[in-house]
């Protein structure tokens, strides 16, 4: 993301999760738990099993804004469950299954409760599927930027950091459940639907059409769009033979050509700097100007609201390997995903005839506003998109190449992509990581000062 914000659910306490659970048919056992105590957003996630894929059926109409879904959620359950939580905000539910089986549920808040028939199994696979309905929210942040579903003149536009998702289909809404995705979506002919992943089908029936999409690589559920409009498809590949996969909505097709034709170069760029590219296919989706006050780094292919510069562009690349296939273990770890992307912009401008990283980062260092916090500990839920977790980031990577070097540094850099591909890490995770690849070094001071500490540290 590229923002310099979200709003804490009302917590709902265990003891009504459990006492909606008891209701269930006589069912024994433990219910996960309705939450997974995020430090940020408590209420996101859900205990007590993992999902290993959606199935997303949709069917909108945007002069309506009715939205109808089916979600086929697979999942393993971690524990014995009685029952389970998936979170959903607004849209009416119209019946829930358990591997084919009506279950009883009920709705509280984000919280949509599952009671199985029969209990669940440790380890066993099972498949709730969620029938529901009505128009999709738009989540208005602290910072006055929006998320959820974005209302366009010709469609709408689905963005999810760091909540939104849950705003348009039912799971398991934190970054550290990901899963694979199928998206089935029908609109009125004459307007494209551009979701994650790779195009696996396109018919037209009855003056409406519909598209299908498929997303093999694990992805976190903030991470899932949908782009409905009047879109120009475009395609390319890199010179590595990468599928380059663009759709940029018809206000923004003349002012977006130049900035895309250098995407396949710029994919190119990032694979040298950070590694393969973690995904089948890469891109871009130019949404109509002023839909959000940010980009986002949606998988595979970015959102951005109007037309991007180069370091736009960069930057959200950048967050493929950082935040997309390295994903947050919880929100706290923010500056893992921003501080990589803001530094992505720095190497770029030092190799592209603008400033060192250096000279960047000795500019920042007089600049307080960047040391208003620590990056690693935002201290509320409205500062994990702030400048020090963007800025002060990438300062805490850039004292890390002073100490071992350029090489190392870029080693490090590949080496971290690589060693958290498709899963999840935090920040004790990557102090950890710098500290094994280089321990002929001492980090103390830059996580004390620089990670942890507060206020500006010395210069170093």
């Amino acid at each position: 993301m590229f923002r310099f914000a979200p709003v804490v659910p009302v917590a709902v306490s265990l003891s009504l999760a459990l006492a909606l659970t008891a209701c269930g048919g006589g069912v024994e056992g433990t219910p996960g738990g309705s939450g997974l105590r995020d430090p940020y957003f408590p209420k996101a996630g859900n205990g007590g099993y993992d999902v290993t894929h959606y199935a997303l059926t949709l069917d909108y109409a945007p002069d309506s804004r009715r939205l109808t879904g089916r979600a086929v959620v697979t999942a393993r359950a971690t524990q014995p469950l009685s029952a389970l939580n998936l979170d959903l905000d607004g849209l009416d539910v119209r019946s829930v299954t358990v591997d084919g089986t009506a279950a009883d549920f009920n709705r509280a808040g984000q919280e949509l409760t599952v009671r199985p028939r029969d209990e669940l199994d440790e380890g066993a696979t099972f498949r709730v599927t969620v029938r529901y309905s009505g128009t999709p929210a738009t989540v208005t942040d602290p910072d006055g930027s929006e998320e959820g579903w974005l209302r366009t003149a010709d469609g709408a536009v689905a963005l999810g950091q760091p909540v939104g998702s849950m705003a348009w289909f039912p799971g398991n809404h934190h970054p550290s459940d990901k899963a694979s995705y199928d998206l089935t979506v029908t609109v009125p002919r004459g307007l494209t639907a551009v979701s994650n992943g790779e195009p696996a089908g396109e018919r037209t029936e009855g003056g409406r059409t519909t598209y299908t999409w498929r997303t093999t690589e694990p992805m976190a559920s903030y991470l899932a769009t949908l782009a409905i409009g009047r879109y120009e498809i475009r395609r390319d590949r890199t010179e590595g033979g990468l599928p380059v996969y663009s759709a940029v909505h018809h206000t923004e097709a003349a002012a977006s050509r130049p900035v895309l034709a250098r995407l396949p170069e710029v994919t190119a760029w990032a694979e040298d700097t950070f590694g393969p590219f973690p995904f089948s296919s890469t891109g871009a989706i130019v949404a109509p100007a002023g839909i959000a006050g940010y980009a986002l780094e949606t998988q595979n292919r970015p959102v951005f609201p109007g037309t991007p510069d180069i370091l736009l562009l960069v930057h959200e690349l950048a967050h493929q390997w950082y935040g997309n296939s390295v994903s947050p273990k919880s929100w706290r770890d923010m500056w893992l995903n921003e501080g990589f992307a803001t530094y992505a912009e720095w190497l770029w401008e030092e190799e592209h005839g603008g400033d060192s990283a250096e000279r960047i980062f000795d500019a920042l260092y007089t600049d307080e506003d960047v040391f208003e916090f620590p990056p690693a500990k935002p201290p509320t839920v409205d500062d994990i998109s702030g400048r020090p977790v963007y800025e002060r980031g990438a300062m805490v990577l850039h004292r890390i190449r002073q100490i071992v070097g350029d090489g190392a540094f870029r080693r490090l850099l590949r080496g971290w992509a690589g060693e958290h591909r498709h899963g999840n890490a935090d920040t004790e995770d990557f102090t950890a990581y710098v500290e094994r690849q280089a321990p002929r070094h001492d980090f103390t001071a830059v996580w004390d000062d620089w990670l942890y500490g507060d206020g500006r540290p010395d210069r170093p």
